[in-house]
């Protein structure tokens, strides 16, 4: 639960890095859920890397990212207007950051690969919302 409370010790700074990303998707709101996924894949497949190395700073600071990605993507449900869809997300969200910070002990890196192919076909159905 470290990387939890590490987040909580400076929510500013992440609130600040996933702004960057925003202004990245030139204010469409379509292409920032699309970036914060990209984010969070590459942050757990970069953990997963790391967990493999023993490099357990880069393994943490991706944790972090990824779980600061998945809080961004679940504040970022409406829930009013989302209905069943806002809520089944808001559990896999929530879900996922628990499998996250529940591998971030370990070493093993499956759990970060499995998390973030679990994230990249929730972004594929994202993406292909926008196409069709």
């Amino acid at each position: 639960m470290r990387y939890a409370s590490a987040l909580a010790a400076n929510p500013a700074a992440t609130y600040r890095q996933i702004d960057l990303v925003g202004r990245g998707a030139g204010g469409d709101p379509h292409a920032l859920v699309g970036l914060l996924y990209e984010e969070g894949v590459a942050a757990l497949r970069t953990a997963a890397w790391a967990a493999e190395r023993g490099n357990y700073a880069v393994k943490g600071e991706r944790v972090a990212r990824a779980t600061a990605v998945l809080f961004a993507l679940e504040a970022g449900l409406d829930f009013d207007k989302g209905g069943d869809v806002a809520k089944t997300l808001g559990t896999f969200y929530y879900g996922l950051r628990g499998e996250i910070l529940q591998a971030a002990t370990g070493i093993d890196p499956a759990p970060f690969r499995t998390a973030a192919d679990s994230l990249e076909e929730i972004a594929k159905a994202w993406n292909s919302l926008k196409a069709g």
